[in-house]
């Protein structure tokens, strides 16, 4: 025998906003039930019954083959039929979800069906701050919390949407959005565990680095950017970002539109792959990530922020120099990769290839001229651009690297690292518009090692300018507008209708 969840009637409701809204009110009200039994289930000694709740979800069902403006990336359906997707954390999401259905309904001009589904919620994913709900439970109720309670189920969080491996059946309802929702709520908590700072704080334009220098001048520019200015263009310029925020959910408000003192308190160690945000009121802000080294780190975090939805992401970090014609600190814009990571091999085919995005592109070099001030072919002197070869062995000079160099050279490389074509073939995976623009820090084949003094000379010349092209890169894909940026190019056959 079981309690009784909410009950909630499925409604058809043509307006996007009132869709979202009722979303909201199924959301809350099962997530509240959840803790409100869990709570009585952890202090009460006599037998517990049966706890389920659901999580709402959306369906939208078309018998046209709707005429569309085939500039168009995302906000349509494939063909006749019931698409729908299970949902999470509206009051997250609801501007993106308010958005996806915008424009579902100018698209197709029919109403959404919205109502409780059949998936259960885990009563871990009913509270959002990641409360570890077993660390106070006596053994009694450990034994019992999983036949009283619904718990994570890693069979209903697999990527088949977004790999483009799952297979409905004739007449299956079909899917709406690359991810449902325990996959989502997976995620967001697993950020929270990495990255010390709140899903909430995310923003739309990504930037990953392997090192902490970098982190170091982010962190330095946020906390200025909040500071008191008396400079009129200056003002203007900082009063667009509203808060910096570290880990630990550290906030520091933008002083030059709000007093308020920063609030807070940092992590007593640092997490695995700490993450900082330069907040704008739209979420259309600029975070930072150091995914530290090695392309384990760099899919296991952007597995994650995927669900997010981000409008772009871009790898800033070191590499090594394949070419006697570079010179330590010049840059390296990757228009091709060889992935030799090894970690996306089972989801993304090594056949599939990973292809230059022209607005990233564009962006990336306008931005590297613009701050280097140099143009056109004196450009050429700091930049070049070419294929980027990613390993998963740090040390791949210390075997016979006679192979390995000869493919390297077949395939025109010009750089080497650890994490780019990992993150851009994630990107690929998931349609997140990626980049990368990485800066050379050694010559392994050309005898200039990555020894400490030549570093430290190399990062204080080139940290600052690098990161500084990669804030500038993300202001211009922003400025320059969504519907260019999300293209047709990372999407599929019979594609999802959600961004």
């Amino acid at each position: 025998m079981s309690e009784q969840e909410p009950v909630h009637a499925t409604r058809s409701i043509a307006d996007p906003v009132e869709a979202v809204a009722y979303l909201k009110t199924i959301y809350d009200a099962n997530t509240a039930y959840l803790r409100a039994a869990f709570e009585r289930f952890s202090t009460q000694k006599e037998a517990a019954r049966r706890v389920s709740a659901h999580y709402p979800f959306i369906r939208i069902t078309t018998e046209d083959i709707t005429q569309l403006d085939k500039r168009l990336s995302y906000g349509f359906v494939s063909g006749p039929g019931s698409y729908q997707t299970t949902v999470t954390r509206p009051d997250l999401f609801e501007n993106y979800y308010t958005e996806q259905l915008r424009r579902l309904a100018h698209n197709h001009g029919v109403a959404f069906e919205v109502g409780v589904s059949d998936e259960p919620i885990p009563v871990h994913f009913a509270y959002q701050d990641g409360v570890y709900l077993e660390g106070d439970l006596d053994q009694t109720h450990l034994r019992a919390m999983r036949t009283v309670f619904d718990v994570p189920d890693l069979a209903t969080m697999d990527d088949s949407i977004v790999n483009g491996t799952r297979d409905p059946l004739p007449g299956e309802i079909l899917p709406l959005a690359l991810f449902t929702a325990p996959r989502v709520d997976y995620s967001l908590h697993r950020l929270r565990h990495y990255t010390a700072t709140s899903p909430e704080h995310f923003q739309n334009y990504v930037l990953f680095t392997n090192y902490q220098f970098y982190i170091d001048e982010f962190v330095e520019l946020g906390r200025e950017l909040m500071s008191v200015t008396d400079d009129p263009a200056l003002r203007e310029y900082r009063s667009q970002y509203t808060a910096f925020v570290e880990p630990g959910n550290v906030t520091h408000w933008n002083q030059n539109i709000d007093a308020r003192a920063a609030r807070g308190t940092p992590p007593p160690r640092l997490p695995q792959m700490p993450a900082y945000h330069l907040v704008r009121p739209d979420n259309t802000g600029i975070t930072m990530v150091n995914i530290g080294v090695g392309p384990s780190n760099a899919k296991t975090i952007t597995d994650h922020i995927a669900v997010l939805r981000p409008h772009a992401w871009v790898m800033l970090g070191h590499c090594a120099g394949l070419r006697n014609s570079q010179r330590l600190g010049d840059y390296c814009l990757a228009h091709g990769y060889v992935r030799e990571d090894h970690v996306l091999d089972d989801d993304l085919p090594l056949w599939v290839p990973v292809p230059p995005l022209a607005e990233v592109q564009v962006a990336l070099e306008r931005a590297v001229a613009d701050v280097t001030q140099l143009d056109d072919f004196e450009l050429k002197r700091v930049m070049r651009t070419g294929t980027v070869v990613t390993v998963d062995n740090r040390n791949w000079e210390l075997r016979d690297h006679r192979e390995p160099v000869q493919r390297m050279s077949q395939s025109r490389a010009i750089a080497l690292d650890m994490e780019s074509a990992t993150i851009a073939a994630n990107g690929f995976r998931f349609r997140v518009p990626y980049g990368t623009l990485l800066c050379v820090s050694d010559k392994p084949l050309h005898g200039e090692l990555k020894l400490p003094g030549m570093a430290d000379r190399f990062y204080r010349e080139r940290v600052d300018q690098h990161l500084k092209i990669g804030v500038k890169t993300m202001e211009l894909l922003r400025d320059n507008g969504l519907d260019r940026l999300h293209s047709r190019k990372l999407r599929s056959f019979n594609e999802v209708a959600f961004q």
